[in-house]
């Protein structure tokens, strides 16, 4: 398998990756707001709206990638 063949799983594999960091980070933004840390937990989510925007344009780049030629 050539190394271009890898690419794309490759990138699939790091995105299903910051997706499971982001569920993380979600669930210790909630516990740090439930601990009374409002603040800290706004902008720990405003932080995770960065991968929410970009997750779209990365959706669409890997099935355009992996899209059978």
């Amino acid at each position: 398998m050539p190394n271009s063949d890898l690419l794309p799983s490759l990138l699939y594999k790091l995105n299903e990756n910051q997706l499971a960091l982001e569920a993380a980070i979600m669930e210790l933004s909630n516990w740090v707001e439930q601990s009374g840390s409002a603040d800290v937990a706004d902008n720990v989510r405003d932080a995770l709206e960065v991968i929410d925007r970009n997750e779209e344009f990365i959706k669409m780049t890997l099935a355009v990638m992996m899209a059978p030629e």
